[in-house]
């Protein structure tokens, strides 16, 4: 458990950026509904003086999903697979809010607020199985837990 607790903390400075990205991600939401609600009411918003053009956000997204498919097919730690996998599912939320911003529909932005929960219980439970597991089996390797499938 030991060994464990000083993977995760090396694993901090990973984790505050899937944190940052889902603020960003979240603020980018709210920023989006304040938008369309100003819309709706009539009033000018002045949420879109600057807007970034909606390519910057699309290459963002394939940037991101591409480090978090490298770090899958590359990393052998798990708590790495799972992070990468948790940046994989950032991208896809930022696209999604970017298009639904482009397009000025909203109802993308609550799919990816369910999005957002069914990651964070992915990880809460995904998190809790690594522990059980390595309290058998003390060591964060995936080929070496590929010895529990028989």
């Amino acid at each position: 458990f030991r060994y464990l607790s000083r993977v995760i903390k090396k694993q901090t400075f990973k984790i505050t950026h899937t944190v940052i990205l889902l603020c960003i991600t979240l603020i980018f939401i709210i920023k989006n509904m304040l938008s369309i609600i100003l819309q709706q009411l009539g009033l000018p918003s002045p949420i879109h003086a600057g807007e970034v053009p909606i390519e910057h956000y699309i290459y963002l997204s394939i940037i991101l999903f591409s480090i978090g498919v490298l770090g899958v097919l590359t990393r052998r730690n798990i708590i790495i697979l799972f992070m990468c996998i948790e940046i994989m599912l950032n991208a896809v939320n930022l696209l999604l809010v970017a298009l639904s911003n482009y397009h000025s529909d909203a109802s993308a932005q609550v799919f990816v607020f369910f999005v957002m929960l069914v990651a964070a219980a992915e990880a809460t439970i995904g998190l809790s199985i690594i522990v059980m597991l390595f309290r058998n089996n003390p060591t964060t390797d995936v080929e070496l837990w590929k010895r529990l499938k028989n």
